[in-house]
């Protein structure tokens, strides 16, 4: 079955950075997305990056736009996303989340995920 298990997570000073990591295991689709979300105490669950397998397309929140990098390490079955300048409102608990695409044409959005971590928590001060 799959697994993805976060780490990273940690405290920073605002303007810092911080990676988080995913490592998966498990996923057997030809075609996946694998996305990281993050949720704040008292807001809804909101998607921050996403990249899709055999094409590493990626797709960001206009949040984290120009700041934030999601890459794969096919190799090692991870999953990163890379925070820099980060801000006091990127504090979260931030997810890392896969579903399978029907094909590799087919695109990835920050719907429809059904394999999730557990969560690694990042705050910014």
């Amino acid at each position: 079955h799959v697994q993805l298990v976060e780490s990273g997570g940690g405290s920073v000073q605002a303007g810092g950075s911080l990676r988080v990591s995913c490592a998966a295991s498990g996923i057997t689709a030809s075609a996946y997305c694998m996305g990281w979300f993050r949720q704040a105490p008292g807001k809804e669950r909101e998607g921050v990056a996403l990249i899709a397998s055999t094409t590493d397309r990626t797709s960001y929140a206009d949040s984290v736009k120009g700041r934030f990098t999601i890459s794969r390490d096919t190799a090692e079955n991870t999953l990163y996303l890379q925070m820099n300048s980060l801000i006091p409102e990127d504090t979260a608990m931030y997810y890392c989340a896969a579903r399978a695409r029907a094909s590799i044409f087919s695109a990835c959005g920050f719907d429809g995920y059904n394999y999730w971590g557990q969560g690694t928590q990042v705050t910014v001060s």
